[in-house]
């Protein structure tokens, strides 16, 4: 296929994904431990001579059946398909996940949307995956369904490295706590995420430093502090230095504030896309905005080397645009 296919639902399934290999499963974050499944969904796929579909679910599970969301998502619907068509896949399906979807029986899961709608050739899940109510549908029921139906599945473990498991948890405790390299290292890329530009009150300016404010959401709970980082605004990329938190300020549900170098325009109710290169330092308290003014130069100073020295930590990160 040519060109990158994103469904919603699979009640009308193109005819040209039909018979496609499929990988399912939350994959929030896309890492590395999730792209040795889709290698191998890419192998299978051109083996068999067929595309190569990812089939996932949003809201994350987790939050549906908490009593409010309260997951650290590292990415949403729009981030794992950017990563997905970015990975050189053919599709990707973003099933609306509730309390309903989760009561479809594992037996219907499968006839429902893999045979009926898919007309699956194979299947690729991870050790942990679960599906259908009660989470009946284990690694083991969906292979007898499969040797039933006449479809391959299989079924990858979670990738090692060193005596941890790569996973979205362990990618999330990073970022909460600034180690924004170690983040990147475990994802395979920068992280990024998008955010709609909104009035702030203007104080950046005050201080010569303008900066492009995205509210961030109630669960977002990367560490507070100053970043070096790329910003992608329509087709054109940007440098950057960022600050979360307002510890001078008021300091409630802050919004994500990125200053672009050599940069001045009027950008409110655009989307900015940001990637983090490395975190500068933590949050401070300062005795007053001269002070402030000077720390906010010698991070402006920092960002800029770190920024010059950036490089693409893999081919799906020089994809995915913030390097050239």
């Amino acid at each position: 296929m040519s060109q990158f296919v994103r469904l919603s639902s699979l009640d009308a399934v193109p005819e040209s994904l039909r018979g496609a290999y499929v990988a399912i499963g939350n994959f929030d974050g896309v890492h590395r431990g999730h792209q040795s499944v889709l290698s191998t969904l890419k192998a299978r796929a051109a083996e068999a001579g067929v595309p190569a579909v990812v089939l996932t679910f949003e809201p994350h599970p987790r939050d549906v059946f908490a009593p409010a969301p309260f997951l650290f998502r590292l990415t949403d619907g729009n981030a794992k398909a950017r990563l997905v068509e970015a990975f050189g896949l053919d599709a990707i399906t973003i099933l609306n996940f509730d309390r309903d979807f989760s009561q479809i029986e594992a037996e219907d899961f499968v006839s429902r949307f893999l045979v009926d709608a898919l007309g699956v050739t194979g299947v690729i899940v991870g050790a942990d995956f679960h599906f259908g109510r009660q989470r009946r549908g284990t690694p083991t029921f969906l292979k007898a369904a499969g040797d039933a139906q006449g479809f391959a599945v299989e079924v990858l473990g979670l990738m090692d490295e060193g005596q941890e498991v790569i996973s979205s948890s362990r990618i999330r405790a990073a970022l909460s706590e600034g180690a924004v390299v170690a983040a990147n290292r475990l994802l395979g890329y920068h992280w990024f995420f998008d955010g709609c530009v909104v009035k702030g009150d203007q104080r950046g300016r005050e201080l010569g430093y303008p900066t492009a404010n995205t509210m961030t959401h109630a669960n977002f709970q990367l560490a507070q502090g100053v970043y070096a980082v790329r910003a992608r605004l329509g087709d054109r990329l940007f440098d950057g230095v960022a600050a979360f938190g307002k510890p001078m300020f008021n300091n409630q549900r802050p919004p994500f504030e990125t200053h672009l170098f050599d940069f001045d325009e009027d950008i409110y109710g655009q989307t900015i896309t940001v990637a983090l290169v490395a975190h500068i330092r933590g949050q401070e308290v300062f005795s007053g905005l001269d002070e402030l003014i000077a720390a906010m130069d010698r991070d402006s100073n920092k960002a800029r080397a770190q920024l010059a020295a950036a490089k693409p930590i893999s081919e799906l990160d020089h994809r995915l645009g913030f390097f050239g």
